[in-house]
């Protein structure tokens, strides 16, 4: 049974979404504020994070900040509607993604079981011992890891899936529109600009923003040397 953790001051959202996403399988644990949400997602034992923006104590940003220094785990960020600013800051500071609140519990559950499956599709491909190799970027799939020039990328979860889409058509260029359904595993929406956002970050763990070329007007190119 897959673990998620919310982090929320809002008592009456955790209740209703802890009772929903329970019914529909999943393990639910909550925390009500950021110092203790840092606290409990560091312990390791949750698959994915739902993680309000504005919270008592610390902030949203600054717990993810906290945590990207230490772990990996999959970050769903809740935010104000209409808030694109502090969307984008959390996305550029590691966020997987983002649900605007207030939120229905069923666009939760979305966002939430189209990360579990890109972690069990890995899951599955752990027997098999390939790799994807383009210019000094090698990727393992199966691992769920990456390096540049034998140096590993520390690369959140949703990154490594935009990443492997572009390695896997390097020398072609990949619309938005499939980067959202092959990563992200939803439909584009229109003014969406987390894809943007998470190939920018990429690029500068990279160290190399030639590697990924923006084609303007359809989408992004890994190039193939």
């Amino acid at each position: 049974m897959s673990r998620v953790l919310l982090v929320d001051d809002d008592a009456l959202l955790t209740e209703l979404l802890t009772e929903y996403l329970t019914a529909e399988g999943l393990n639910v644990h909550s925390v009500p504020d950021g110092e203790a949400g840092v606290q409990e997602i560091l312990t390791g034992q949750y698959d994915v994070v739902v993680l309000d923006s504005m919270m008592p104590k610390m902030n949203g940003l600054d717990v993810l900040k906290n945590v990207r220094a230490q772990s990996t785990v999959p970050v769903i960020m809740l935010t104000a509607k209409g808030d694109d600013i502090d969307r984008i800051i959390g996305l550029e500071m590691g966020a997987d993604d983002y649900v605007p609140k207030p939120c229905t519990p069923r666009e939760l559950l979305a966002r939430i079981n189209a990360i579990l499956r890109r972690a069990q599709n890995s899951a599955e491909q752990s027997n098999t011992p390939n790799s994807i190799a383009v210019s000094d970027v090698v990727l393992y799939p199966a691992k769920r890891q990456a390096t540049i020039k034998d140096t590993p990328l520390e690369l959140t979860s949703t990154e490594f899936n935009l990443l492997e889409v572009l390695m896997r058509h390097a020398g072609q260029v990949v619309s938005k529109e499939t980067l959202s359904v092959e990563a992200l595993d939803r439909k584009l929406a229109k003014f969406d600009r987390s894809i943007d956002v998470h190939i920018s970050s990429i690029r500068h763990k990279l160290g190399d923003a030639s590697l990924i070329q923006t084609v303007r007007g359809l989408g992004y190119l890994f190039v193939k040397n």
